[in-house]
């Protein structure tokens, strides 16, 4: 019997591929809805994804270009298609487009047992994050915040690039214009010294980003309190560095358990500056 040969090829992310990617992502449980991939498309267009086998579809990933560094979200084949190239084919897919863009660096954050697949392609483990989940509650806060206001998006996304490393304005832009997410600001002597964000879904959110100065624990911490009291009774998520031992021996006071780890990892050095720091997300950094 003639053995068939693969003919994979990668083409840009439609929307008549969004369903695929919810079945595909719904394999491996990740939540995702179609208008996750709706978001993802708007803020890259060029930048997602879909590998198919001839003309079926087998696989997804998704990016997105922050100034100087990308960053690879969503990867994922089907199953009989791993261990064959396929992930490897479309991880290089991205990286070569977000070069095209002036990208120099690329990040991601691997499951534990993804890391040596993206060690082979070159990534490399730059620090460990944990993802823990609870339900909101409210809580007296004790610092001086509020929430923002259209006249703050500006100073907010500066000081967000400054501590991140790179320019996320179409992507906190597209946070802070959606009335149904949260933002709330701490600001002293004119500045801003910490932020923090929520997405919020029915009856579910996430939070982050939050950067925060190093030496402003407690607003750090009443950042997260403000938005717990904000979505009472909500369903809750938000991933962080295991070294950021206050916020998470707070959520761990606040009734909110470890889902899973993570490794961030990068193509090249990444030189972080020192902040409080929640991630958006999983697939955006």
């Amino acid at each position: 019997m003639k053995k068939r040969v693969c003919m994979l090829r990668v083409k840009k992310m439609m929307p008549e591929d969004f369903e695929f990617a919810v079945h595909l992502t719904d394999t491996q449980g990740w939540n995702f809805v179609e208008e996750d991939f709706r978001f993802m498309t708007a803020l890259e267009p060029e930048g997602c994804f879909v590998l198919f086998d001839d003309s079926k579809r087998i696989g997804i990933v998704t990016s997105i270009g922050f100034d100087k560094l990308g960053w690879l979200g969503n990867l994922i084949v089907e199953e009989k298609y791993r261990r064959k190239g396929a992930g490897a084919l479309l991880v290089r897919g991205v990286i070569e487009y977000l070069s095209s863009r002036n990208v120099s660096n690329v990040g991601l954050y691997a499951y534990v047992n993804t890391i040596p697949f993206y060690e082979k392609l070159g990534f490399k483990c730059d620090s460990d994050f944990t993802v823990f989940e609870g339900k909101a509650f409210a809580m007296p806060v004790e610092s001086n915040l509020r929430m923002a206001k259209k006249e703050d998006f500006q100073r907010i996304i500066d000081y967000d690039s400054y501590w991140f490393g790179a320019s996320r304005k179409k992507l906190l832009d597209a946070i802070l214009s959606n009335s149904n997410n949260l933002c709330y600001l701490s600001i002293e002597s004119g500045q801003v010294v910490g932020y923090a964000m929520a997405k919020v879904y029915d009856g579910i959110a996430e939070i982050g980003p939050l950067v925060c100065l190093r030496e402003r624990e407690v607003v750090a911490i009443d950042l997260l309190k403000a938005i717990f009291s904000r979505l009472d009774g909500s369903e809750v998520s938000l991933c962080l560095p295991k070294k950021e031992l206050a916020l998470i021996n707070f959520l761990i006071r606040s009734g909110f358990s470890e889902r899973f780890h993570v490794a961030r990892m990068f193509l090249k050095p990444f030189n972080a500056k020192d902040c409080f720091y929640l991630a958006e997300s999983l697939e955006r950094g």
